[in-house]
């Protein structure tokens, strides 16, 4: 007991660091899946074209090199050019793991935005909104129902890879795990409780995310 008292301390500490890169890196990612899964769809072939040069590099990269990158070498390619391009771990992190499920996310945007029925489009025209009504007023109502699911799965997965921010000195829970593995040689308890609290982390996230799609589905139950 009193080494899971003292195991438990520097966990909790890194868990905090886990749970500020899962929230931020989320955001990120959701504001980049609409942006680009909407984009996608443009009729503005520039646009097009950005967001889907955006999605299959960030699909067809490795994570991992993606943070190395954004960590190691844009720093040394500001230096090279002039501009100080540092950043903390904390936010490489966050723009490594934003960006990348971003990506992911993007596909499910589009596809729950094709998945609306022809018919709603053209009730749209019949009533004469614009391009920009349509998609807010009855095209993504129906459609965000319809992506929770999958962002509900993308979410848990990008708790699981910020294990990765690791590599790059962040003190998270499993950098704080290696640290005590490192000092006490206790692999195995300091390992059980890590993959407890990461089990944990992602129940309340899936738990979150299940009252956020019976949220956005609300209107589908709503009697008339």
């Amino acid at each position: 007991m009193d080494n899971l008292s003292s195991y438990m301390g520097p966990l909790l500490d890194g868990a905090w660091i886990t749970v500020q890169l899962t929230l931020y890196s989320t955001i990120l990612g959701g504001v980049a899946a609409f942006m680009a899964g909407i984009g996608k769809l443009s009729t503005n072939r520039a646009t097009r074209w950005l967001s889907i040069c955006f999605i299959e590099f960030f699909r067809g990269t490795s994570l991992l090199v993606q943070l190395f990158w954004l960590y190691f070498a844009l720093p040394l390619l500001g230096q090279a050019i002039g501009i100080d391009l540092r950043m903390p771990p904390l936010l490489a992190g966050t723009i490594a793991l934003g960006l990348n499920i971003g990506a992911y996310g993007a596909e499910v945007v589009r596809g729950a935005i094709q998945a609306v029925p022809d018919n709603q489009y053209e009730a749209a025209k019949a009533l004469d909104f614009t391009p920009r009504q349509t998609l807010w007023r009855i095209v993504l109502p129906q459609a965000i129902p319809e992506m929770m699911p999958s962002f509900g799965n993308l979410v848990i997965q990008n708790l699981k890879d910020t294990a990765l921010v690791s590599l790059i000195s962040l003190a998270d829970m499993t950098f704080r795990a290696e640290q005590l593995r490192n000092y006490t040689q206790d692999s195995t308890t300091i390992y059980t409780l890590l993959l407890f609290m990461y089990f944990g982390m992602a129940l309340v996230l899936s738990a979150m995310m299940k009252i956020l799609e019976r949220y956005t589905s609300r209107w589908r139950t709503r009697k008339i």
